[in-house]
């Protein structure tokens, strides 16, 4: 006879109850002094507790997969969204919250419109995961190693080649999988073969971070049309063509560095001819900002319409050929100067005050950079709020939707910024776009 299933109150009941018993052995675990424990022993609880670590990692997957997509139909309340909930109450960023979903996507079983469930798509990970045997490391390393698969491979032996990765992942660390995983391509698809899919899912370009001296790093793959558009404008550049300004007539530039001048020059050029088009209401052009005492002094850093920074030489040098637009703010504040409009949407003009005021998403602690943002009425367009500068700011689609659903609510502060409220607290301003703002002691960044 079988066991009725538990009532939702009594799973939490039940649910509660084991992690309060982790938790409790945890607080045990850690009053214990084991200065003299000997590193043998070290050694043994140290496997104990990444063994542990990652059964609570596939336990962390499920519930995401679930929390994805709920079997009982739970849902939170209108216009609260999940990832940002998540994103809140784990402290983790919106990114690594849509990897966990990607993955946990994944791991679970996935239902059919008719008919029973079906297996997850990686059903041998996912078991592995489930039993605690893999960490996240090893989980990345198998998941790349079937991605890099041509699509022509048969679906046995792609299952072929997951099961013979995640029985290494047992046994090896997770860089001796990702050479497996290699030497397994290379079996399956000798002859290199690739379809144009199988590029198109592989291409990417990734900017990262811009370190103190201004450098940036850029990785990832081009299809084979970029990679002949990098060539033709990387041999545009060739020796003693292009040169750089303040060279001396002689070019002992390397070949990389000619190519790296190259996309510049080509990206100049498409940015400059205006067959880009438009963003956001604006023609595709780079956005920068700086002060007139920097300009002056030609010292220090302009900020981009994005998250980089440019030296104020090259500003100067970049305005020589630029379209010129001054953005004028009352002195000792960041408010801008009065500029109205009796319509809803804001102009070209707005969206520079914009840059040069807010510089990306004005919700606290959002990082969105202001190429990506839209343009808010901190009071409303339909509550009468006007499209001028003083009421306009900067926030990202999805910020900017849950304002105008009513999921948070803004005003401007006495000192011309803007304040956002969800209601559980008083209204918080965002200083991750001015970092000076966080060094002042006497900016507590909230209202």
């Amino acid at each position: 006879m079988s066991a009725e299933p538990l009532t939702a109150h009594a799973v939490h009941d039940r649910v509660r109850a084991e992690l309060d018993a982790v938790d409790a052995a945890y607080g045990r675990l850690r009053s214990i002094c084991t200065d003299l424990a000997g590193n043998a022993f070290r050694i043994e609880v140290a496997e104990r507790l990444e063994g542990q670590n990652r059964v609570n990692r596939g336990l962390s997957y499920r519930m995401f997969g679930e929390i994805a997509e709920p079997v009982d139909g739970s849902s939170l309340p209108a216009g609260v969204k999940v990832r940002d909930v998540l994103a809140s109450r784990l402290r983790l960023t919106a990114g690594e919250v849509k990897r966990r979903f990607a993955l946990a996507g994944r791991l679970r079983p996935r239902r059919s419109l008719t008919g029973p469930t079906l297996p997850p798509e990686l059903p041998v990970l996912a078991a592995a995961v489930e039993a605690g045997n893999l960490g996240d490391d090893h989980i990345s390393a198998v998941c790349h190693a079937l991605d890099r698969l041509p699509s022509f491979v048969r679906p046995a032996d792609r299952d072929a080649a997951e099961r013979a990765l995640v029985r290494r992942a047992r046994e090896q660390d997770s860089k001796f999988v990702a050479a497996i995983g290699v030497e397994i391509a290379d079996c399956l698809n000798p002859d290199g073969t690739f379809t144009d899919e199988d590029r198109a899912r592989r291409r990417g370009l990734r900017l990262g971070r811009q370190g103190p001296d201004g450098m940036s790093r850029l990785s990832g793959w081009v299809d084979p049309e970029g990679r002949a558009y990098i060539e033709a404008v990387a041999a545009a550049v060739r020796p003693g063509r292009h040169l750089p300004d303040g060279a001396d007539g002689r070019d002992n530039r390397s070949p990389e560095q000619r190519c790296h001048d190259g996309i510049t020059l080509g990206l100049k050029a498409a940015v400059s001819s205006g067959a880009l088009g438009q963003h956001r209401g604006l023609p595709v052009t780079v956005i920068v900002t700086t002060t007139l005492g920097e300009l002056e002094q030609a010292a220090g850093w302009a900020r981009t319409g994005g998250t980089g920074r440019l030296p104020m030489r090259d500003v100067i040098r970049m305005a020589g050929e630029a379209v010129h637009y001054l953005a004028v703010f009352e002195d000792h504040s960041a408010r801008p100067l009065y500029l109205g409009r009796a319509k809803r949407l804001a102009t070209a003009d707005h969206r520079i005050i914009c840059h040069a005021r807010d510089r990306g998403c004005t919700k606290p602690d959002c990082f969105e950079p202001g190429y990506h943002c839209e343009v808010h009425h901190a009071l409303e367009w339909s509550a009468g709020g006007p499209t001028d500068a003083d009421n306009l700011y900067f926030g990202c689609p999805c910020d900017h939707a849950m304002a105008t659903d009513g999921t948070y609510t803004t005003r401007v502060t006495e000192d011309g910024r803007i304040a956002w409220s969800d209601g559980t607290g008083p209204p918080r301003v965002n200083d991750a776009h001015h970092p000076e703002r966080l060094l002042r002691e006497d900016d507590g960044g909230s209202e």
